[in-house]
């Protein structure tokens, strides 16, 4: 085991987080795995994988040891990587408030982000800089909020977060390690956040205290469940929100050979949106959802470990692409609906797990949660929902509005397209927060 000195700063070699600011009675040491006991010879991003997704991290739930363990492996890794330090007073991290109201393991506590750089080497355009980041907090046993496990899965099993987010972690820093060795013309930032899990409050937290200025910041790309490519198409969300994306994932597509299922949208359920809410282009990279999506066995073995390989030559190509071009991308605004215009509220419960691969017209489904009105009334993965009651589900922001609208308890009629026929089934919507 490694100890670990709870705290928002890091110093030394080894896992230490140190709380200068904190008097010695406010201290804590923890144990940590060793990343030499459970990582062996592995190399980013299967090892960063490995790790954060062992059971001894208890599903990463923000405020709580395992993150600490998370931030602490996440820091030395940079540090072994040649990052720069961009967090406060020189360490790499960057502590953030969490919402008691929605965290009840850190009531009025503290998460961390982590934060470093690779300075540019341009003389005019190192002053500008990419950001790739992605979340390292995941949803503990999922007994705060987010599992979709049923009761007899065990709902208060460790949630390992392997897919969500261990991927995205491992690929940022498999990246870093090769633009730390070859440094491009404008900084990168590398980020992991914490809080995303409870409505993005890392990043928002990031986006009101850079390390660099955000309006230098010329892009933004966000790593969020890469870790099961197989033979499907990488989602990228984003390309609205900036003149030149399809220009470069045109290039990228060609040159790696992995198909890209595009969406213009700068707005969704990741951090990204935190940037494109502060007119930063962004691009979000994700292999979809899954049967195991905030379920106990999102394990680390269950990942497409060469796939994911793939996509962390993608997401390289991407940055680099975007911080050694002479010009920085130009901004478009208007790609979405930022979330402080979409209807407030959770609404009436339906159960559904969409699949955010777009269709034509309405929400594809990946599956379903267990018991819930949606798997009661047949309702399975592959369906296309395009109806509820009288409302048209033309996208997953039309299912939230009619979720929000439609009262909980209603007997409605759900249309849904099945193997290219369409289909009514009648639907009772829950309670939202009950089967």
């Amino acid at each position: 085991m490694t100890r670990i000195l709870v705290g928002p700063l890091f110093v030394g070699v080894g896992l230490f987080l140190f709380a200068r600011a904190q008097p010695a009675a406010a201290q804590s040491v923890i144990d940590c795995p060793a990343p030499s006991e459970l990582v062996g010879d592995l190399e980013h991003p299967a090892a960063a994988v490995r790790y954060l997704a062992d059971d001894a991290l208890e599903g990463r739930l923000s405020g709580t040891q395992g993150e600490q363990c998370a931030a602490g492996y996440i820091a030395l890794e940079f540090q072994r990587i040649g990052l720069r330090p961009a967090g406060v007073e020189g360490s790499y991290f960057q502590p953030i408030q969490l919402q008691s109201a929605v965290n009840a393991h850190a009531p009025g506590g503290t998460g961390v982000n982590v934060i470093g750089l690779v300075e540019g080497t341009d003389p005019q355009l190192r002053s500008e800089a990419v950001v790739l980041g992605a979340h390292h907090d995941h949803l503990g046993r999922g007994e705060v909020f987010g599992s979709l496990a049923r009761p007899e899965d065990g709902d208060d099993e460790i949630h390992n977060g392997a897919d969500d987010n261990a991927s995205g972690v491992g690929a940022l820093l498999a990246v870093a390690r090769s633009l730390a060795g070859a440094p491009p013309a404008r900084t990168v930032v590398f980020v992991t956040f914490s809080g995303e899990e409870f409505g993005l409050l890392g990043s928002a937290h990031f986006v009101q205290n850079p390390p660099t200025p955000l309006d230098r910041t010329v892009a933004m790309v966000n790593l969020d469940m890469v870790g099961r490519l197989e033979d499907d198409p990488v989602i990228v969300n984003g390309t609205g929100t900036a003149e030149e994306w399809d220009e470069i994932l045109d290039l990228l597509e060609s040159r790696e050979g992995i198909p890209l299922a595009r969406s213009p949208d700068g707005f969704g359920p990741s951090d990204h949106t935190s940037f494109y809410a502060h007119d930063i282009p962004v691009l979000h990279l994700f292999t979809n959802v899954h049967g195991q999506y905030h379920r106990p066995d999102d394990h680390w073995e269950t990942l497409d470990f060469e796939g994911l390989e793939r996509v962390t030559s993608l997401v390289e190509g991407i940055v680099r692409a975007v911080a050694d071009r002479s010009a920085p991308i130009v901004h478009v605004a208007g790609a979405g609906t930022p979330p402080e215009e979409q209807t407030g509220g959770y609404g009436a419960y339906l159960g559904s797990v969409p699949d955010f691969a777009p269709v034509d017209f309405g929400v594809r489904l990946s599956g379903v949660s267990g018991g819930s009105p949606a798997e009661e009334a047949g309702l399975r993965a592959g369906d296309i929902l395009i109806r509820l009651g009288s409302l048209d589900i033309e996208d997953l922001y039309a299912l939230t509005e009619a979720l929000q609208t439609i009262e909980p308890g209603t007997e409605v009629e759900a249309t849904y397209i099945r193997d290219g026929e369409e289909r009514t089934v009648s639907i009772t919507l829950g309670q939202r927060g009950t089967p």
